[in-house]
């Protein structure tokens, strides 16, 4: 747990209805659970002591007496158990009854929440029973002989994290509580809650714990009432619940007989640092609410056996790339995204035609792709795009082959500019042996194909449609105003994971027969610059994976620095859990060295990028997501990775 993330479960007990011995039971059985499993923060369902359903037994003295001496068992019975637990029980004040939520850890009671919103509508009568928070006359309750804090909005405070309390209703207000909360710096909301079952209520229900989740930047998790709660007017189906930022990491199983621990890791570290990047989260409220936060401390527990230290949650070794149908869903609106950027950039300056640069990889097929489909939208004939092929010194027949069979079966106007010769007399010119395979040599190739097209697109009164990606933006793999330079970039935020995941999916649901066998076989070719000669064979001898590393570890790189604003040694951990089947650690620390080195140094070109669409919630553009200097060191991030031990 060294990495920012805190253990954090929802528990529903099984629960006999004002049998608050035999509750507590269940209780004690499932923060042992928890304890073992390494969760440090722990929530119970609303009235988990008692039972929700109780109805007028809360106003019976025996109810209200054991139910308080239940409470004090249970503390007294799990003194060795450092997990911070919220449990639910009907609390005395004051001549003032209060459901309330309890804060236990290691034998003591941290802090008390009594509930402020009390439901008074349809099966719900809670101010039959219980006294709003507003209304608190005593700041401290008794609970035995002792007194201890009440207030309801108290943040429990450790230096790893800072935990909120919402009570049921809470969450289903305009402005929930724990919303000042998060915004004074609670990272992660507990709900305990008693959130009956009707048609429909789940899919809602579900939706409020995300989108709080989403809007508070915090951790959520959310434990309702389940088996054992009466049924004379209601069902209770047990719905628990962990989300992350907007996004559901874990739940029960609904209606089931059975207790259950659903357990989640919460990354603390990525709450905060994307509360930092979206400076107005800061922005305290003005109301009366602001004023009402008050930090409790407690210590976060730290356990020292294996089991209890490993991640529950799954790492995803391709972040840019969803499965099943959310993936079909991606592309086609990135797709969409790219349409419509470049049909207003074409409209804004009344290009006469596109110009595109045709090699039979990947990236210049997906941006023919999204030119053509421009064209399409603009209802201009596809015969204006000009399909350039420029055969050099590394091109291979089974990219050559593609690069004019795609531009034909597309309907483009095509043009073969070979650039061997051009090349030759450039390096008589500077004095550069073509024997010598060196950046020279290579750069001298993209930057001859840059000027073609910039010029062929002046000549035609048009545009050039640039094809580099956002991983080789990231790598600086691409020539300082070569295949760096367009006049409009419809690939600069697409990565490389996610390239052929989108020509694969407009060659699937776009395109006839023939151009499919073109697209698909495009995606089985080796990545490659095919700037160095070829093999005996006629084989790709240049392929960049072998140069620079697996793009699919340099785009989780990426993701998580940029992203998260994660540090090497996190990203390190995580990549080695994502891949841990793939490479091995040397070769992880290798590669991420190379990354981060790789970063710094070719900053400047993304200093001064072309235009181009964000399509994702990463971007390197310079007018966007990213501002760095050119000249930045790398030196405290590479100082970290030498480290790392594999």
């Amino acid at each position: 747990m060294n990495y920012g993330y805190v253990k954090v479960a929802a528990a529903v007990p099984q629960v006999q209805v004002a049998d608050c011995f035999y509750n507590i039971e269940q209780i004690e059985r499932l923060m042992r659970q928890a304890a073992d499993k390494g969760v440090q923060v722990l929530v119970f369902p609303e009235l988990c002591i008692t039972g929700y359903t109780c109805q007028d037994l809360f106003l019976q003295d025996t109810l209200i007496s054991n139910a308080e001496e239940a409470l004090l068992q249970l503390v007294r019975e799990t003194e060795d158990l450092p997990v911070l637990t919220f449990v639910g029980l009907p609390l005395r004040s004051a001549n003032q009854l209060f459901n309330a939520a309890v804060a236990i850890q290691s034998g003591e009671i941290v802090g008390v929440v009594p509930k402020m919103y009390l439901p008074n509508y349809r099966e719900y009568q809670e101010q039959r029973w219980f006294t709003s928070s507003e209304r608190q006359l005593e700041d401290l309750v008794y609970i035995g002989e002792d007194p201890h804090p009440m207030h309801r909005q108290f943040i429990f405070n450790a230096e790893q994290v800072a935990v909120a309390v919402d009570i049921c209703e809470d969450l289903w207000m305009p402005v929930p509580p724990s919303t000042s909360m998060a915004i004074a710096g609670a990272d992660i909301v507990v709900n305990l809650s008693a959130s009956n079952e009707t048609i429909g209520k789940q899919a809602y229900r579900r939706q409020l714990v995300a989108q709080q989740s989403g809007r508070c930047i915090c951790g959520y998790v959310y434990a309702s009432s389940g088996f054992g709660e009466s049924t004379t007017d209601l069902v209770y189906a047990g719905s628990a619940m962990i989300a992350e930022n907007g996004v559901m990491l874990a739940e029960s199983e609904r209606f089931s007989l059975e207790e259950q621990l659903v357990i989640a890791d919460i990354d603390v570290e990525y709450l905060r640092h994307d509360r930092l990047v979206k400076s107005q989260f800061s922005y305290q409220p003005k109301g009366k609410d602001a004023e009402l936060n008050i930090h409790l401390p407690f210590d976060l527990p730290e356990y020292h056996r294996e089991e209890a230290n490993r991640l529950s949650r799954t790492i995803d070794p391709h972040p840019f790339v969803p499965n099943g149908f959310a993936l079909r869903e991606r592309c086609e609106e990135i797709f969409q995204i790219q349409t419509c950027g470049l049909a207003k950039r074409l409209k804004h300056t009344h290009a006469k035609t596109a110009v595109v640069g045709i090699s039979g990889g990947l990236d210049s097929t997906l941006a023919l792709l999204v030119t053509v489909r421009a064209f399409d939208l603009l209802q201009i004939p596809r015969e204006r795009i000009i399909g350039i092929t420029m055969p050099g010194f590394g091109t291979t027949d089974r990219t050559y082959q593609n690069a004019v069979g795609l531009i034909h079966s597309l309907g483009v106007t095509f043009r073969e500019i070979p650039i061997r010769e051009a090349c030759v007399q450039h390096f008589q010119d500077i004095g550069h042996n073509p024997e010598v395979h060196d950046v020279t040599y290579e750069n001298s190739q993209a930057r001859e194909r840059t000027q073609i097209l910039m010029d062929v697109a002046n000549q035609e009164g048009g545009l050039v449609i640039g094809t580099g990606d956002l991983s080789e933006l990231a790598l600086g793999w691409a020539t300082y105003n070569g295949d760096h330079m367009s006049m409009y970039a419809v690939n600069c935020s697409i990565p490389k994971t996610l390239v052929k995941y989108l020509v694969e999916w407009v060659a699937r649901h776009q395109m006839e027969e023939e151009t499919r066998r073109i697209l698909l076989d495009i995606i089985d070719t080796p990545i490659s610059p095919e700037l160095i000669p070829a093999d005996e064979a006629g084989n790709i001898q240049q392929k960049t994976e072998d140069l620079v590393g697996p793009y699919e570890l340099h785009d989780f790189f990426l993701y998580h620095f940029l992203r998260h604003g994660a540090r090497p040694l996190k990203i390190y951990y995580l990549a080695c859990l994502a891949f841990r089947k793939q490479y091995d650690k040397t070769t992880i620390k290798k590669w991420l060295r190379t990354f981060f080195t790789r970063f710094f140094q070719q900053q400047f070109k993304r200093s001064c990028l072309p235009d181009g669409p964000k399509v994702g919630s990463v971007s390197l553009s310079p007018r966007g997501d990213w501002r760095m200097p050119s000249d930045a060191s790398a030196a405290l991030w590479l100082s970290e990775i030498d480290l790392l031990i594999e």
